[in-house]
């Protein structure tokens, strides 16, 4: 994904992917920041949640919200990467997903990017 004011198109690949079966899901997709949900949001045509907002410093959604839109089957896939780790101030409510995401779920590479797909835990459990 992009920096801060770049976030470039996702691939065929990565369009493909997050479309598949996109009407089972309120979100296609979850990202960190507003600038890389946007990015799929306009490549796919397809909600996708913008974790943390603008830069993934706010506390939306907490762990707990997301976790229970996982379980709830809401969400099919998660972005890795973006916002601004460790940036001083705000809420560590995207690390917290983060974490949660990559322990639980397995990484897949679409497009040269790291994906999660929500709906296949790995034998961690959630």
């Amino acid at each position: 994904m992009g920096g801060l004011l770049d976030a470039s198109t996702p691939s065929a690949e990565v369009v493909a992917a997050l479309t598949s079966d996109a009407g089972s899901f309120t979100w296609v997709a979850a990202a960190v920041g507003s600038q890389n949900a946007a990015a799929l949001q306009l490549g796919t045509g397809f909600p996708v949640m913008a974790i943390g907002g603008f830069n993934g410093s706010d506390p939306s959604p907490t762990l707990a919200q997301f976790q229970t839109y996982v379980a709830d089957g809401r969400i099919h896939w998660f972005a890795a990467g973006g916002g601004f780790r460790g940036q001083q101030g705000g809420s560590n409510a995207a690390d917290e997903i983060n974490t949660w995401v990559t322990e639980h779920f397995t990484a897949v590479t679409l497009g040269g990017s790291t994906y999660y797909d929500l709906t296949q835990p790995t034998g961690s459990g959630q």
